[in-house]
């Protein structure tokens, strides 16, 4: 992956050959500016690589435009930031229903109620983002992530912007939904006692593997 900067060009990644099996754990770890957040990115065609091919569930996202990216994603996908991005105008129901009605899921609303119950919010299902704590918004986050039932998941710092104690709580539900769904999960994280949870810790230095 390589950018254009001020200077020329970047090499962000490069060399890189990387390979996660169905169902397994994997954490990317590496200090700033590695390249960690850019790998994640390129695994969920949310950027595209200048050179290689990235693979996932048999269909290749270097060949695909964004429309076939997004319905990729939206069929096979969930991804959870560091910044929740929830949109302010929605309740948590229906911040967390938002995936599956574009899906076209009847049962949306049911579907997200239950998602919400899953990581015990559902008390908290008719307030909007504004009104919820750090902590709870990254567990609707995480709850609508999850609710179409996705084959990867893909979380970028999920506790970057909690406080221990909240950041450990959402750790236990990540890992717990993973389990249960049989999740493909690859998680960016600067704490090596989250990437210890992992099945496997992926490190990169200057935009290779370590």
């Amino acid at each position: 992956m390589t950018l254009d900067g001020n200077a020329g060009p970047v090499e962000i990644l490069r060399g890189i050959t990387l390979a996660v099996a169905r169902g397994e754990s994997v954490g990317l770890t590496g200090p700033s500016g590695s390249g960690k957040s850019s790998l994640l990115m390129l695994m969920g065609g949310l950027e595209q690589a200048t050179g290689g091919t990235v693979t996932a569930l048999g269909q290749d996202l270097s060949r695909m435009g964004e429309d076939d990216l997004a319905r990729f994603r939206r069929g096979n996908m969930g991804i959870v930031f560091q910044s929740f991005h929830l949109i302010p105008t929605m309740t948590a129901l229906e911040n967390v229903a938002l995936p599956l009605e574009i899906a076209g899921a009847g049962d949306a609303f049911d579907r997200a109620g239950a998602e919400l119950a899953a990581v015990g919010l559902a008390h908290r299902a008719g307030h909007y983002p504004s009104e919820m704590s750090g902590g709870e918004q990254q567990r609707v986050a995480l709850a609508r992530a999850m609710a179409p039932r996705p084959a990867i998941l893909l979380a970028d710092e999920p506790t970057g912007n909690l406080d221990a104690a909240n950041g450990a709580a959402i750790m236990d539900l990540l890992f717990g939904l993973q389990v249960r769904y049989g999740a493909t999960l690859i998680m960016v994280t600067h704490a090596p006692e989250l990437a210890a949870r992992c099945d496997r810790v992926v490190a990169l230095a200057d935009g290779r593997l370590a």
